[in-house]
């Protein structure tokens, strides 16, 4: 007989640091990346933070916020590129329909789930579930995510590509090349984390589109704290790319299960001739591929260069549950 308890910020920490088998099967979902959107962006919102146990064994997690009759996965869309559930594989079906009693005793209405991989629990398990238990479910693909398996060598990556792209990238980093001194480096943020932020803050108010109006100082403050918070457990990574010594773009991402996730980017537009907002990305991948990793995560967004560096695009949906 499962049961559920409900769970703090710091609880779910210690979760993810025991020896449970829970899957956390994205940087979006963990504790510290929750906590940081809580106190940043949660307003008024109530934490309905839970565990399903069996004994002494936790099954799952859902990491609920409710507004109103209306509970949804804490998080948005602007900074959570996608969501889901936390559980020990196998006990898909012991979370969902423990949550579902729960939320029902709590006289919840709605569930607003989203956005979502197609691989998700929600997709997978929930939907499914919910509508069995008389739930109305309807589910929207409303983004694109784009990923892609790294080769084991850059060389093989650029195989990868398509003929055209293969050629493009190898000119612009030719042409790089031959117009200065090239670096760059990667920092995991241990040392001068407020100075490579400031550098990434002060290349992104470059920005001549609507990135510059997204980074707006609330943002920023929420950056600034999520680039804290990821470096302390290790998995924060700046990329920067100087040219004769001055810093003209860089990446943020997170290196998480053997996967790189490219978060954000910012660059000189002045630089914009050379590719160096292009080609920090392909440094960015290269040295993903160096360090072994297996997994290279463009995440939301239709930007085309995604498409032109290798990525596949995965559907990204919402899901709705209405209980009668």
């Amino acid at each position: 007989m499962s049961t559920v308890t409900r769970e703090s910020f710091d609880s779910l920490h210690a979760l993810r640091n025991s020896a449970s088998p829970l899957i956390w099967n994205c940087p979006f979902v963990l504790p510290e990346w929750m906590s940081t959107w809580w106190q940043h962006f949660a307003a008024n919102s109530e934490p309905y933070l839970i565990a399903i146990r069996d004994g002494g064994d936790v099954l799952g997690v859902a990491p609920l916020k409710i507004d109103g009759d209306t509970a949804s996965i804490v998080g948005s869309d602007n900074v959570c590129d996608y969501l889901d559930l936390v559980v020990c594989p196998g006990r898909e079906e012991a979370l969902c329909n423990a949550m579902l009693d729960d939320l029902k005793q709590r006289n919840v209405k709605r569930l607003n789930l989203g956005l979502l991989r197609p691989d998700s629990i929600v997709m997978t398990k929930l939907a499914g579930i919910a509508r069995a238990r008389g739930a109305d479910v309807g589910m929207t693909q409303e983004d694109i995510s784009a990923e892609m398996d790294l080769s084991a060598t850059f060389e093989g990556y650029l195989e990868v590509l398509n003929t055209k792209q293969r050629h493009e990238v190898r000119r612009k980093l030719r042409r790089l090349h031959e117009a200065g001194r090239i670096e760059y480096r990667l920092s995991n943020g241990e040392n001068d984390l407020n100075g490579s932020l400031d550098r990434f803050m002060h290349l992104f108010s470059l920005a001549r589109d609507e990135k510059a109006r997204f980074m707006t100082p609330e943002m920023e403050s929420f950056f600034r704290s999520l680039a804290a918070e990821m470096a302390g457990i290790g998995l924060l990574r700046l990329g920067q790319l100087d040219f004769d010594g001055r810093p003209v773009a860089m990446v943020m991402c997170f290196d998480y299960n053997d996967s790189v996730y490219l978060y954000n980017s910012s660059f000189d537009p002045q630089y914009d001739s050379l590719s160096v907002g292009l080609l920090s990305k392909v440094f960015c991948i290269e040295q993903s591929i160096q360090q072994g990793k297996k997994r290279f995560e463009f995440l939301k967004g239709n930007e085309i260069y995604k498409q032109r560096l290798g990525g596949k695009e995965i559907p990204l949906s919402r899901c709705q549950i209405a209980f009668a």
